[in-house]
C-alpha cells in the first residue's frame, strides 16, 4: 500500500509539473506572439508617416536618396495594388513574384489591413507579416521571423527536464514522510480496533473508524450468537434423545412391566413429537435468518378474519389447560405475507395459552390506532419479571424452564415471531409483570383505507 501510494503521488508531481511547463510556455508564447503583431502595426504605422511610401512614381529615387531600416529583424515590403512588388528589403523587386494571391495583402486591400503567418519546416520558422493599406492605394507590409511554439517548448525542455528531476527528487521523499504519516493511524487501528482511545485518528477518519468498529462487535456478536445457538440446539436435542433412547432401551431389554408399556410408549411418543416440534422451528428459524422468506408474497386480507380462524384452532389447546379465550376485533386490512402473520399470531396465542395459570384467560384483539392495524395479546398468566423482557426473544431463553418442557415449548417461538415483525417492518411492544400477566403488541405500519 505504502509502495502505491508513494508512486501515485510523484506521478502526480510529474503530471503538474509537466502540465505547468506546458501551459506557462504556451502562455508566454501566446503573449510573445501578441507582442509581435503589435510591434508590426506599430512599426508599419511609423514607417508610413515618414512620407517615404507616398508617391509610387518617385519610389526609387526616394527610397535610394536615404530610406534606411533600422531594425534589422524586419523586413519591409512596398506592394502596388495589383500585386507588383515596389520595394522589398532584402531582395531586388524586379526580379519578385506577383505578390497579389498573398492573404494579408489581400485582407489589406479589402480591410486597410491584413494578417498572417506562415510557417517554414526547414527552419522551423515562423514568419509574421503585417500589411498596410496607404492612402495613395499601395500596401506596404512589414514582417518579422520567430520561433514557433513547439520551438519554444523544445528549446525550454533542458530545463524543465532539470526541474522535473528536482522536483521527483524532493517528491520522493515528501511522499515517504506523508506516507508513514497518513498510515501510520490506520495500521494502529488495524492492530488495536477494539481500543482506540490512545490512537490518534484523523476526524475525517473518524466516521470509518466507528462503521469498523461496529461491524466488527457485530461479527464478534453474531459469532457468540452462533456459539451460544450451536449449543443450544445440542443440549435441546440431546434431551428428548436421551429420553427416547432411555425408554426404548428398557423395552427392547424387557425391564418394564406389562402394565407400565403404555406409560412409556406415551413418554417416548411425546418426547418424539417435542423433538419433532425443536426441530421444525430451528429449520424455520434457519430459513428466517437466512433470508430465505426475504422476497415475501404480501396481499391485502382482514386481520380480523385471519385471527378468528386461528383462535378456532387453538380451542382445543386452550381448553386442555383450562384457559379461556376472549376475542374483540373488528375488520382490519392489512397488506402482508399472510402465511407469516398466521404463523405469528399462533405462536403468540400460544405461549400466552402456555404460561397462562390453571383457569386464566386470554384476551386476544384486532383494531386500528393512529389509523394502524393493531394486534395484541393479553393473559393474566405468571408473567415476566422485569429484568428478563429483553431477553425473551433470545433463542431457547425461557422464564420458566421446567414448566416450558412439560407445555412442549421449544424456546424459539417468540424469536420466530421477532423476525417475522422485523421483516414486516412492524413495531413490537411487550409490557409484562411477574405474577400479573403479559400483554404483546404488533403494530403495522399500514394506512387506513
Amino acid at each position: 500500500m505504502k509502495k502505491k501510494i508513494n508512486v501515485r503521488l510523484i506521478l502526480i508531481a510529474v503530471i503538474a509539473v509537466l502540465s505547468t511547463a506546458v501551459s506557462v510556455t504556451m502562455v508566454y508564447y501566446t503573449i510573445f506572439e501578441g507582442q509581435v503583431r503589435k510591434d508590426l502595426r506599430v512599426n508599419a504605422q511609423m514607417l508610413a508617416d515618414t512620407g517615404v511610401f507616398d508617391d509610387p512614381q518617385n519610389r526609387q529615387a526616394g527610397l535610394a536618396g536615404g530610406f534606411h531600416i533600422d531594425r534589422k529583424e524586419l523586413r519591409v515590403t512596398w506592394i502596388d495594388a495589383d500585386g507588383t512588388v515596389l520595394y522589398d528589403e532584402d531582395l531586388d523587386s524586379e526580379k519578385m513574384s506577383n505578390h497579389g494571391d498573398r492573404p494579408e495583402f489581400k485582407e489589406a486591400l479589402e480591410n486597410g489591413e491584413g494578417q498572417s503567418v506562415r510557417h517554414s519546416e526547414t527552419m522551423n520558422m515562423n514568419t509574421y507579416y503585417y500589411a498596410l493599406r496607404l492612402k495613395n492605394g499601395t500596401v506596404l507590409r512589414v514582417s518579422t521571423q520567430a520561433k514557433s511554439g513547439l520551438s519554444v517548448l523544445f528549446s525550454a525542455l533542458p530545463i524543465i527536464v532539470l526541474i522535473l528531476d528536482i522536483i521527483v527528487c524532493v517528491c520522493v521523499l515528501i511522499a515517504h514522510m506523508l506516507t508513514n504519516q497518513l498510515l501510520q493511524p490506520i495500521e494502529q487501528l488495524a492492530d488495536n480496533i477494539e481500543d482506540t482511545t490512545n490512537i490518534m485518528v484523523y476526524k475525517e477518519l473518524v466516521p470509518f473508524v466507528n462503521t469498523i468498529r461496529e461491524q466488527h462487535e457485530n461479527i464478534l456478536m453474531a459469532a457468540k450468537v452462533r456459539q451460544d445457538f450451536t449449543a443450544n440446539v445440542s443440549h435441546e436435542l440431546k434431551t428428548p434423545l436421551t429420553a427416547i433412547s432411555g425408554y426404548a432401551e428398557l423395552i427392547e431389554n424387557h425391564m418394564v412391566d406389562p402394565e407400565q408399556e403404555s406409560r412409556f410408549a406415551k413418554e417416548i411418543q411425546q418426547n418424539a413429537t417435542r423433538l419433532l416440534s425443536l426441530i421444525n422451528d430451528i429449520i424455520r428459524l434457519s430459513e428466517l435468518d437466512s433470508g430465505a422468506d426475504s422476497v415475501m408474497s404480501p396481499e391485502n386480507f382482514d386481520l380480523n378474519e385471519l385471527v378468528k380462524g386461528c383462535l378456532d384452532n387453538l380451542k382445543v389447546n386452550a381448553q386442555k389447560h383450562s384457559v379461556t379465550l376472549h376475542y374483540e376485533g373488528e375488520k382490519c386490512m392489512l397488506r402482508a405475507d399472510r402465511g407469516m402473520i398466521t404463523e405469528m399470531v399462533e405462536n403468540l396465542c400460544q405461549n400466552a395459552i402456555r404460561y397462562n395459570n390453571e383457569g386464566g384467560s386470554v384476551t386476544v384483539c384486532v383494531f386500528y390506532e393512529n389509523d394502524r392495524p393493531v394486534f395484541e395479546v393479553k393473559d393474566n398468566g405468571i408473567g415476566i419479571p422485569k429484568d428478563q423482557t429483553e431477553r425473551v426473544f433470545e433463542r431457547f431463553y425461557r422464564v420458566d424452564k421446567g414448566r416450558s418442557k412439560e407445555t412442549g415449548g421449544t424456546g424459539l417461538g417468540l424469536a420466530i415471531v421477532k423476525h417475522i415483525v422485523e421483516q414486516h417492518h412492524a413495531e413490537l411492544i411487550l409490557d409484562s409483570a411477574l405474577g400479573r400477566g403479559t400483554k404483546i403488541q404488533i403494530r403495522f405500519g399500514n394506512v387506513k383505507d
